[in-house]
């Protein structure tokens, strides 16, 4: 999805022959999937100076596929305002809905002939492959730690720019403790968009493939920078430990 993105005939260096991405599409992938990130970041993770990745991101942003988002000093400490880099809806457009006209006109006709249910089933479908993948790879005796790795490693094979966050607090309160699967990309973010019914098979599939109530803290759709799900880490402690009470209650 992301390699529609070429090195264009500016000069800049690309990641030498044999590569499958150029440093741009690297440099772009970063921002897909970390955004909003720093060039310093970005640069640490890609093993480029700051000054390079400039040089990218000032490509990009003449395209229009990324653009700045300024982090002030109250939301990032003390210290002058941060170039923080987005993807912008020109970028999302650009990584896959050249299929949007055709794709509308099918699950609209869709719709009429089957109705609301027929465009859910082909949502379900549609996140079948996520489902595959997701059990060809979990290990025996998975935790929902591995699942939700196994997860995140799922999504970003197939192309949504996933990585995973932990949020809230690690104190001693763990109904607190969560986690999020972040996805920097959507492959159908437009048709989702206009058919809600996609976001909310996906939220289904996680929660299923989780083992947990998840939430969604935000999607690209509705006009997110990525799109960010809740997982709670201590419930889903506190009901294992619940289980594992009954059923030794019940050997007793």
């Amino acid at each position: 999805m992301i390699t529609k993105f070429a090195e264009s005939p500016s000069g800049n260096p690309s990641s030498g022959a044999g590569t499958t991405k150029t440093t741009r599409q690297k440099v772009m992938h970063a921002v897909l999937a970390h955004g909003p990130v720093s060039a310093a970041t970005i640069g640490k993770k890609l093993g480029l100076t700051a000054a390079a990745v400039r040089r990218h991101l000032d490509a990009l942003e003449e395209e229009g596929l990324v653009e700045v988002k300024v982090v002030s000093g109250s939301q990032r400490g003390a210290g002058r305002p941060s170039r923080r880099y987005v993807v912008t809806h020109q970028g999302q457009v650009q990584l896959g809905d050249d299929y949007l006209d055709v794709a509308t006109d099918a699950m609209s006709a869709l719709v009429e002939l089957g109705g609301q249910e027929a465009l859910r089933g082909f949502a379900r479908q549609y996140f079948h492959k996520i489902e595959q993948r997701f059990h060809e790879e979990l290990v025996e005796g998975a935790t929902l730690n591995d699942r939700i790795h196994t997860l995140t490693s799922v999504l970003e094979e197939l192309g949504f720019a996933a990585t995973t966050r932990r949020a809230g607090r690690t104190a001693k309160v763990t109904t607190l403790r969560a986690a999020q699967i972040c996805q920097g990309h959507c492959p159908i973010q437009e048709l989702a968009g206009r058919f809600p019914q996609f976001c909310e098979e996906e939220t289904d599939v996680f929660a299923r493939l989780l083992e947990v109530d998840v939430r969604r803290l935000a999607t690209m759709p509705t006009g997110g920078h990525v799109c960010n799900t809740h997982v709670p880490l201590g419930r889903a402690a506190h009901a294992s430990l619940r289980a594992a009470s009954s059923t030794k209650t019940s050997a007793n």
